[in-house]
């Protein structure tokens, strides 16, 4: 057996699809013994009563169709780690999924959510599904896919997002920073027709680096050519603002980028809090590091259309500087309280452990001694700061204090493995090989994580697509109740959305 195994082993560390990987790996549960680990509800790691009267209270009033009961118990009850269920530990048994009764519980909720949607009642109509849908979805959130910076490294984004994509699991919401700004533009930028041969190797425009000039890094000027990145940039983003982008793919982008400036915040730039933002712009603003790139200016579409400088005289910079993962911002203005953070950025992951990569917390050594010089150098950073007069100078220690400062990772955390940091590498154009290689990554590493990011998201995925099939309903129903009164009839009056719940 243990012969089997470690064979099997292979064929999951070897595997170049996701149906290989996923053969391999559910022979090796059955094998190894973790399926019948899953069917036993009782563990440390989750409150397994808690979640077993949960999935029979739920069942109990859907199959009696006592829909007041049903509408209570959701409502009352429905929260994204209910009783620990998210616990990564309990991914960890088994190469995929988890305990059978968390899966049972999920199925019930789902199935729950469905039925209210999408079944006529009484008592419950269009209006108040809608109400309960918007109340219920809000109070649960979703979650949100974050892009660290990278360099080059970014591309192992692709095959993260490529990864999620083809099996449903691509959030709506997904913020970029630096490289991952560009992957987050490309994604939001592109339907899901158009997605399938975009993110196609041969398909990606990679010229992206050409040096300036390295005696700049004597005289203070940038190094590399920003024209030659914007080049690059107009052959895989469409020349779309954020509202247009969102208009076009259903996707909510977020690219942060921060002010040239030693007193301003980083900004979140997207379709609610700059609409008009050209999403160009805003990317190559977000790559732009100090000393490597120059400073960008953001442009705008006025109300006629036409092109237009975005707070003219401020420049922007790379926005992982000052917040690579835009937790709270995304929190705020969408709801976001679950993050799948895809992790690239060189001076973070070579500290990040492979147990990081399954859990939240920091746990090892390595960890203990990133938390320890992080201290240390923020500490050190702070005496440099009080005796700087220099405003260029001052303003370069205030960046990398807030690089030692972020949190760079998430509630689900895509990490590639250590390799030794080559900076030319980083900041170099990829050959095809290179770009075939860092997108298998991503991939490879995302296909352990499917599984508990679909476990994760599940209910989430249902509010959405329950809350857009009744979308769908009520315009149906508002413009059949508008056709149904004649523009003759001086007893016409305005269609409400009381109308709805006759």
């Amino acid at each position: 057996m243990n012969r089997t195994l470690k064979q099997l082993e292979r064929d999951i560390a070897n595997a170049t699809t996701y149906q290989v990987w996923m053969e391999a790996s559910l022979e090796h549960d059955r094998i190894s013994g973790a399926d019948e680990w899953k069917d036993i509800d009782r563990s440390p790691h989750y409150d397994y009563e808690l979640i077993r009267n949960r999935l029979w209270q739920i069942r109990q009033a859907r199959e009696r169709h006592n829909v007041n009961k049903l509408v209570f118990h959701l409502h009352e009850g429905l929260h994204g780690n209910l009783g620990n269920i998210s616990n990564p530990a309990l991914y960890r048994h088994s190469r995929v999924g988890t305990k059978h009764l968390i899966e049972r519980y999920l199925d019930e909720v789902c199935a729950a959510l469905n039925y209210l949607c999408d079944e006529s009642f009484e008592q419950f109509g269009l209006k108040q599904k809608l109400d309960f849908f918007e109340t219920t979805g809000q109070a649960f959130g979703q979650s949100g896919l974050m892009l660290s910076g990278g360099a080059a490294l970014g591309l192992f984004h692709v095959g993260v997002v490529k990864s999620l994509w083809e099996q449903g699991l691509l959030p709506c919401v997904i913020s970029g920073s630096s490289a991952g700004s560009i992957v987050a533009s490309v994604v939001g930028t592109h339907s899901n027709d158009e997605l399938a041969e975009k993110l196609r190797p041969e398909n990606l425009y990679l010229e992206a680096f050409r040096a300036a000039g390295w005696k700049g890094l004597v005289r203070g000027t940038p190094v590399l050519d920003g024209d030659h990145l914007e080049a690059c940039l107009e052959e895989n983003i469409p020349d779309l603002t954020f509202e247009e982008a969102y208009r076009k793919t259903g996707r909510e982008i977020n690219i942060t980028v921060s002010p040239y400036d030693r007193n301003q915040h980083s900004r979140l730039l997207n379709w609610r809090t700059s609409p008009n933002v050209l999403i160009r712009k805003a990317s190559l603003a977000s790559c732009a590091i100090p000393g490597i790139y120059p400073p960008v200016n953001l442009w705008a579409k006025n109300i006629d259309g036409e092109r237009v400088p975005y707070i003219p005289g401020r420049k922007f910079v790379d926005g992982s500087i000052q917040d690579d993962l835009p937790v709270r911002r995304l929190a705020r203005l969408f709801g976001v309280n679950h993050s799948i953070v895809s992790q690239t950025n060189p001076h973070v992951v070579p500290f990040l452990s492979r147990s990081e990569s399954t859990d939240s917390s920091f746990s090892t050594l390595a960890d203990w001694g990133v938390r320890n010089l992080s201290m240390n150098l923020n500490y050190a950073l702070e005496l440099a700061q009080r005796r700087v007069r220099s405003n260029d100078l001052g303003l370069l220690i205030s960046k990398a204090q807030n690089v030692v400062k972020q949190r760079y990772i998430g509630d689900i955390n895509l990490i590639p493995p250590r390799q030794p940091l080559n900076l030319l590498r980083i900041l170099r154009n990829p050959s095809m090989d290179d770009v075939r290689n860092f997108i298998s990554l991503g991939e490879r590493t995302t296909w352990p994580k499917l599984d508990v990011i679909g476990n994760s998201t599940r209910i989430s995925r249902t509010f959405l697509a329950c809350r857009q099939r009744l979308d769908q309903l009520e315009e149906r129903t508002l413009n059949r109740l508008q056709l149904a009164y004649s523009p003759d009839d001086p007893e016409r009056r305005r269609v409400s959305a009381n109308d709805l719940s006759h």
